[in-house]
């Protein structure tokens, strides 16, 4: 080891040897202190003594960011401490630690202070929305929606969501007591839409318990307690279907829907049994017009493909290629329908009736039992879990034994409605 007397000057020449990548120069009035030139003329400060019997090397820094007379200063700060047995390393790892702990309770203080529910809403929808479908994302938004904006179809300004009143209180005062106030005041206008609105809340809250920030602020989950279930009641279980005798009407007055993406998209729901938000999200090139075949996106296997049957196939190929849903919509953001669901309730007033659109899905399950299709072929047409044991782990069912079934049921529900398809092309009329 060379030992040379440092000057700014010296420092300022010092050269790497030809043929080694780098050369370290140690100066002889600083224990430790040495300089390390690379073949590429970079040049820093380190610091290498020995500690707890191993080689302790720590770099200083450039000269140009530290003068000779600093950064003598720091190695000989430096050398005391590892005489001590102190390693500088874990003295500046343990700063940083203290100081990142004393940031995050300050930001910790500064949430608990300023974060609305709406500010942890808002960062919770965008960091969950690419797990959730389309609608239930639509449910998060209209939930908090502040209302009083221009509606796409109607003169009339949107609504309040039922969470809205909410949105402005600190999160950390979101307690059992103002939880109660809005089950009361919520569950008087709107139960239905509020119980919703709850699960999705306490949902919210759950995450909120895990979070970096939200974590020390949100401690317990005020819309689990009983006095705000109370409030807001039970959900009274839906039995809601079509008869046989009230498919002609339905389909009349479905048929009669100005929009016929939503008549054709209200049709095929009946006579696939799919659920609401499985069926509307469905995709061009989820449709086999040559195999007669349609993919749904399924909430329990994740995929299933069911028969695309006669009068379903005629539905689609009546409707627009606009984009790539099948069920689309210009006036939508995400290009497909949202909310067939008040078009439906408008034809279903007309007819008399009264039904909703999963009542279409339990309508096609009660009607299968007219024409006594087996029920593990209407399940698996419909999305339904496997029941039993020979259902789960025996019981393999190819497309075409599916499409006997699903063509035969689509038929009968036609005979029923009055419509018959023509033999020659997929054309409909009324059977007078």
């Amino acid at each position: 080891m060379k030992w040379e007397n440092f000057t700014a000057e010296r420092v300022a020449e010092f050269k790497c040897k030809l043929g080694v990548k780098q050369n370290i120069y140690w100066n002889g009035k600083t224990p430790g202190l040495g300089l390390r030139v690379t073949n590429a003329d970079s040049k820093s400060y380190i610091f290498e003594t020995k500690l707890h019997g191993r080689t302790l090397r720590i770099t200083i820094g450039s000269p140009k960011a530290w003068p000779l007379g600093k950064a003598q200063k720091e190695a000989s700060r430096l050398k005391v401490m590892t005489d001590q047995g102190i390693d500088p390393r874990q003295v500046k790892a343990d700063e940083a630690a203290a100081k990142e702990t004393t940031i995050a309770a300050m930001r910790a203080q500064e949430a608990r202070e300023t974060v609305t529910v709406v500010n942890a809403w808002d960062e919770y929808v965008v960091t969950m929305k690419s797990t959730w479908g389309e609608l239930h994302l639509h449910d998060h938004v209209r939930a908090m929606q502040s209302g009083g904006e221009k509606r796409t179809r109607s003169k009339k300004l949107t609504e309040p969501g039922a969470l809205a009143s909410l949105a402005a209180i600190r999160l950390i005062d979101l307690n059992s007591e103002r939880m109660t106030a809005w089950a009361k005041v919520e569950g008087a206008k709107r139960p239905a839409r509020a119980r919703n609105a709850r699960t999705l809340l306490s949902t919210f809250l759950n995450w909120c318990a895990t979070h970096p920030t939200y974590g020390s602020i949100v401690k317990s989950n005020p819309a689990q307690i009983k006095e705000v279930k109370k409030h807001l009641g039970k959900a009274t279980s839906k039995n809601d279907a079509l008869q046989r005798e009230q498919l002609s009407a339905w389909f009349t007055a479905v048929k009669q829907i100005s929009n016929p993406i939503i008549s054709a998209y209200l049709q095929s729901l009946l006579l696939t049994g799919a659920r609401p938000n499985e069926l509307i999200s469905v995709c061009w090139d989820d449709i086999d017009f040559q195999w007669n075949s349609m993919a749904i996106k399924d909430k329990v296997e994740g995929l299933r493909v069911i028969p695309l049957t006669p009068f379903v196939a005629h539905l689609l190929t009546t409707l627009p290629r606009r984009n790539e849903w099948v069920f689309s919509s210009p006036a939508s953001a995400s290009g497909h329908l949202v909310e067939p669901r008040i078009a439906h309730d408008k034809a279903c007033t007309i007819a008399g009736l009264d039904v909703t659109l999963h009542g279409l899905r339990r309508s096609f399950a009660s009607l299968c039992e007219w024409i006594e299709m087996p029920a593990g072929i209407a399940a698996q047409i419909q999305g339904h879990k496997p029941q039993g044991v020979r259902e789960k782990h025996y019981i393999r069912r190819p497309l075409d034994l599916l499409r006997v079934w699903h063509v035969k049921i689509e038929a009968w529900i036609l005979e029923q409605a009055g419509i018959e398809l023509t033999s020659t092309k997929m054309g409909l009329r009324m059977v007078e």
